[in-house]
């Protein structure tokens, strides 16, 4: 199999990088600024707020399609809807990507209070009392669910080998 120079690119990580140039073969290699691996985009501060703005965006095109398609949207109809196409927006990959700014936490906030003020019947209610009614969880609660999930299934595999790998043990004094 020959290898395909033309999709290769350097991304330089870190602020203090000094973004050296490389050659593969004779051909100089293009440095890019961001790059999208597994429907992640990361750039070379590890700054997630481009991701936080795409999930947003791509939540609140989900969204006006479930405006413009459902006439009627009672409870029933917008908690599942919601559950299924517009939780995923903000659930993929959210423990590589979790939102580090507050800026960006509102941003995914916002979508979040949009969908619960579509639901007739609770015009005069607060963001949290229309989750708690609609039996839905914030988004912090939502990632620390996935977190302990993640931690919970690490520990897991670590134990089923018996723990190898997880924690060794020093057999020495000596530091």
């Amino acid at each position: 199999m020959k290898f395909n120079r033309s999709k290769c690119w350097i991304l330089h990580l870190g602020q203090g990088n000094p973004g050296y140039t490389y050659k593969l073969e004779d051909e100089r290699l293009e440095s890019i600024p961001v790059e999208r691996d597994l429907g992640v985009w990361v750039d070379g501060n590890l700054n997630r707020s481009q991701q936080c703005a795409l999930a947003a965006k791509r939540a609140n095109c989900v969204l006006g399609w479930i405006k413009h398609s459902i006439a009627s949207q009672p409870r029933e109809g917008i908690v599942p809807l919601d559950t299924a196409l517009v939780h995923p927006c903000f659930e993929y990959s959210v423990q590589f990507w979790m939102p580090q700014y507050k800026k960006d936490i509102q941003l995914l906030k916002c979508v979040q209070r949009r969908v619960t003020k579509r639901v007739k019947g609770f015009e005069g209610k607060t963001y949290e009392e229309r989750l708690r009614s609609l039996g839905l969880f914030t988004l912090e609660k939502r990632r620390l669910r996935g977190d302990l999930i993640t931690v919970h299934n690490f520990l897991k595999e670590g134990s089923r080998d018996g723990g190898a790998g997880l924690l060794s043990l020093v057999t020495s004094d000596r530091r």
